[in-house]
């Protein structure tokens, strides 16, 4: 695929995938239970301008948030291939509603949350439909992590027929080499552009 061409920020959005307080903040869940990593926590600053810009443009922001589901007595549903990787996971942490579950305050305001249950934002979700209403047919795809939700969702737009294209230096993984190989895995299904690219493709300062 080629990098990112122009195209109409109507119907474009800027798509940010789980930058979430539990995943990312120092007091968030991932942080109590000693998953933490650099470039994860530096995506917020490294998207806000972009997402500044789409806005200023009259473009959407797009927050997927993946939720624990509260059961009986506020336990949360946890898949047991996740139970295994986390077993820090508890009661409250990505819980809808609250802070921990919320996107990171350095993107808001958002304008569209999706909440999610797996890793991609298209499974047993409404976010195909609102793209389809809105006439959305291009995600600018930023977020954590670059093989999970970033991956999943960009595989599940292609076969969509919605365009996407993956800002390489706006995901993160927890190493940089899982970062490496999933994007260079992306690149028969979407395009693979920086952030300073899309900002010059957008009229904006890089």
């Amino acid at each position: 695929m080629t990098a990112m061409a122009p195209h109409s920020v109507d119907r474009t959005a800027l798509l940010v995938v789980d930058l979430q307080n539990d995943f990312v903040h120092p007091d968030g869940a991932y942080a109590r239970g000693g998953q933490t990593d650099a470039s994860i926590a530096a995506l917020p600053a490294r998207l806000a301008p972009l997402a500044a810009r789409i806005r200023s443009l009259g473009g959407l922001v797009i927050a997927t948030q993946f939720t624990l589901v509260p059961a009986r007595g506020g336990e949360p549903l946890i898949s047991p291939h996740l139970r295994q990787l986390r077993p820090f996971l508890r009661k409250g942490d990505f819980a809808p509603g609250s802070w921990g579950h919320a996107t990171v305050d350095r993107l808001q305001p958002v304008d569209i949350v999706i909440e999610k249950v797996a890793y991609s934002a298209f499974y047993m979700t409404r976010l195909e439909w609102v793209l389809r209403k809105l006439d959305i047919d291009r995600l600018l795809v930023g977020g954590i992590v670059t093989n999970g939700g970033v991956a999943s969702t960009v595989r599940d737009a292609h076969v969509r027929d919605i365009e996407a294209v993956v800002l390489e230096d706006g995901c993160a993984a927890f190493t940089s080499e899982v970062h490496v190989t999933a994007i260079a895995a992306l690149k028969p299904v979407a395009a693979i552009t920086t952030i300073s690219e899309a900002l010059a493709v957008l009229g904006g300062p890089t």
